[in-house]
């Protein structure tokens, strides 16, 4: 009796659908129309859920947490080290067999002060690890003619094995553009259209990975973080790091969701992940009460936060409240020393790869 009740219901519901869709075929659905806007994600503090952007984070008791729980906090340095040690040593092992170094060109456009200091640390642990490094500096004024004929140089110069563009670019700039023309060979920040939907697709391997992507599950690996079956949450989705980290937590077969600036009532989702990943660029977003007891947190964030009492007038914060995570979460990357040590390292991974993929070294 019910089978044959929901039986007329669907007949009636498919002659609906089949006299909506005729009428609808004879009107062609242009395909751009098929994508959302593309609107950027502008993180703005919601009073609605919680004060975003509220850096006096501290520690908030709750009767959930027990007093002696302390979360495990992943110590980033020490992994960076570990795999600096493992590049050094396959560095100069291809340098005894073929004579040649891995190169990593970087091009600066404009003077911004944590641009510079993101440069210096890439250079140093270049010359840590025996990579050769090559750096062109263009005024902030330059068109992007100037800078796609530098990286056409660097395409073409057979000792540079990796291109990265330093990251943001002034605006009057194309970015896409720009980054678009780094030669995928060359394409060690992970960037370009090919590798990303070589990511994006599943029996396909992208020639690089972006750098912050490839930390996370490093880490979680690492850590002994089970991602198989797990609820993970991405809040942000850049192409940089929300984006793939998306992607490549899904390859590793994991129930992904992804947060952004119109996501409503974020804390409700996460609060049910496993995993949390973040990547919006606002200081101690994610309060305590976002978070599911025993969850794992990677905190892709890196904000500058005025701070009278440093010597430097700002300290470094994450997007996560660590004072207020720690006391509900399992593990959790600090800012700083979390991420950011290991993604320089994943940086000179992908330049030696891409070095030895050059020189038939294996």
């Amino acid at each position: 009796m019910g089978g044959g009740g929901g039986g007329v219901a669907w007949r009636t519901l498919g002659k609906k659908w089949l006299h909506s869709t005729r009428a609808l075929s004879h009107t062609r659905i242009p395909p751009n129309s098929l994508l959302s806007l593309d609107l950027p994600d502008v993180w703005i503090p919601n009073t609605n859920y919680t004060s975003t952007a509220n850096t006096n984070c501290r520690f908030i008791p709750s009767s959930r947490i027990p007093n002696e729980h302390m979360a495990t906090v992943i110590d980033g340095k020490s992994i960076a080290d570990d795999l600096k040690s493992g590049i050094a040593g396959e560095i100069c092992r291809m340098k005894n067999a073929v004579g040649k170094l891995p190169g990593l060109a970087v091009l600066l456009v404009g003077k911004r002060r944590d641009s510079r200091t993101f440069i210096r640390i890439k250079i140093k642990a270049c010359n840590e690890v025996g990579i050769s490094s090559f750096i062109a500096e263009l005024p902030e004024d330059c068109t992007e003619d100037e800078i796609i004929n530098v990286i056409s140089s660097y395409n073409e110069n057979p000792s540079v094995h990796g291109i990265i563009v330093q990251l943001p670019l002034p605006q009057h700039l194309d970015q896409e553009k720009i980054v678009n023309a780094v030669s995928l060979e060359k394409d060690v920040d992970g960037l370009h259209p090919t590798n990303i939907g070589n990511l994006a697709m599943r029996g396909r391997e992208p020639l690089f990975i972006p750098c912050a992507p490839m930390v996370c599950i490093e880490l979680l690996l690492r850590s002994g973080v089970e991602i198989i079956g797990k609820k993970a949450v991405v809040i942000g989705r850049s192409r940089i790091a929300g984006l793939p980290t998306s992607l490549l937590l899904q390859r590793r077969n994991a129930t992904v969701s992804t947060v952004h600036a119109f996501t409503k009532k974020p804390e409700q989702i996460t609060s049910q992940a496993d995993i949390v990943v973040t990547d919006v660029g606002v200081p101690n977003m994610v309060r305590g009460h976002w978070l599911k007891q025993g969850a794992v947190v990677v905190d892709m964030g890196t904000n500058l936060v005025k701070d009278p009492s440093c010597r430097q007038g700002y300290s470094v914060t994450g997007d996560v409240c660590f004072e207020e995570a720690i006391g509900v979460v399992s593990a959790i990357t600090p800012v700083p020393g979390g991420v950011g040590p290991v993604t320089i390292s994943m940086l000179l991974s992908n330049t030696l790869d891409s070095a030895k993929r050059a020189y038939g070294f294996t």
